[in-house]
């Protein structure tokens, strides 16, 4: 259940939907499928989803994003801002 700030860093509750930003990733694994029914593709392979949500508070939005690797799982990382995003100038 989605209770707090993904950052570990951040102590901020889960409130509302409108607060901060809300990621959503199929964290399942492809599986091999065995003993299908008969006339069916044995190379098959299923997807076993899980989808998982994950949280940022508004504070750590304004700063940061959540990537999803399958064998790091989701990590915090600080944004990247363009000189033209931060308002600098040449």
């Amino acid at each position: 259940m989605l209770s707090k700030c993904s950052n570990p860093g951040c102590p901020a509750q889960f409130s509302y939907l409108h607060q901060g930003k809300l990621f959503r990733w199929d964290t399942g694994e492809s599986i091999g499928v065995a003993g299908l029914a008969s006339g069916e593709d044995r190379g098959m392979e299923m997807s076993a989803r899980r989808i998982e949500f994950f949280w940022l508070c508004d504070d750590c939005s304004a700063a940061m994003t959540l990537t999803f690797d399958r064998s790091a799982g989701v990590t915090v990382h600080p944004l990247k801002h363009s000189a033209a995003a931060s308002g600098s100038s040449l």
